[in-house]
């Protein structure tokens, strides 16, 4: 999943960078609001941590203009402890949620979860995918019950495939996902993480399809073990 960061105070920046990068989330990070909404202009997120202090134009006025493009981005807002007032401002603006600094790291990695999976549409905590399953919330994945060794970029990848099961993801859309910006990550790169993935699920009888030129498609799973009719099922022509 892809984060933008809106922080002016550069030592909180890059802390929160650097941990959200350790949990597999690709991270940009601005200084200003006027960087912000640019950048929220032209570029597709899947969430939003804003900090209401902003230099060159607030963090309220960034999140008002993102919710009058229509913007259903989730947006987690960071204040100083004392501005509850700031704080009714952007949950009437449109925010999501908020913290109050300090906070633990714990804390709002937690609450980016949470986030996340509400803007991918809700859904389970954990989603299965034949003998796969994967932990969305303690980002872990297993075969069988059988936890896998996967890397963060790994996760990252397989977390959007089954997000995507039975749909074509391109190369490019990966990196959109996957990277931060001025990252340099080559198609083959992402084809050498897909191999590696591939490696570890596919044991399982979980396949990753690649469409040459197009992308990757993580297939629907079929259970080998299962009747042939119940294969076909809902295959057959209606009589």
């Amino acid at each position: 999943m892809r984060i933008l960061l809106a922080e002016d105070d550069s030592v909180l920046a890059d802390g929160l960078t650097r941990s959200l990068r350790q949990s597999g989330y690709a991270t940009d990070c601005v200084k200003n609001g006027l960087e912000a909404d640019s950048a929220l202009s032209t570029q597709d997120f899947d969430l939003l941590i804003l900090d209401l202090g902003l230099p060159k134009m607030s963090g309220l006025e960034v999140l008002r203009r993102l919710r009058a493009r229509n913007s259903r981005l989730p947006v987690l807002i960071l204040t100083a402890g004392d501005s509850i007032e700031q704080r009714v401002k952007g949950l009437d603006l449109g925010a999501d949620d908020f913290m109050a600094k300090p906070f633990a790291l714990s804390e709002l990695e937690a609450r980016v979860r949470a986030l996340t999976r509400r803007g991918a549409g809700g859904g389970p905590t954990v989603i299965k995918h034949g003998p796969l399953s994967y932990d969305q919330v303690g980002r872990i994945a297993y075969i069988n019950d059988q936890m896998l060794d996967l890397s963060a970029r790994e996760l990252g990848l397989l977390e959007v495939l089954l997000q995507r099961t039975g749909r074509l993801v391109s190369k490019e859309q990966l990196v959109d996902h996957l990277c931060e910006w001025g990252e340099e990550v080559s198609n083959n790169a992402i084809e050498v993480y897909v191999h590696r993935l591939r490696k570890k699920i596919e044991v399982g009888g979980v396949r990753i399809a690649t469409v040459r030129g197009l992308g990757y498609c993580l297939e629907k799973y079929t259970d080998p073990n299962a009747p042939a009719a119940a294969k076909d099922q809902g295959t057959a022509p209606s009589t």
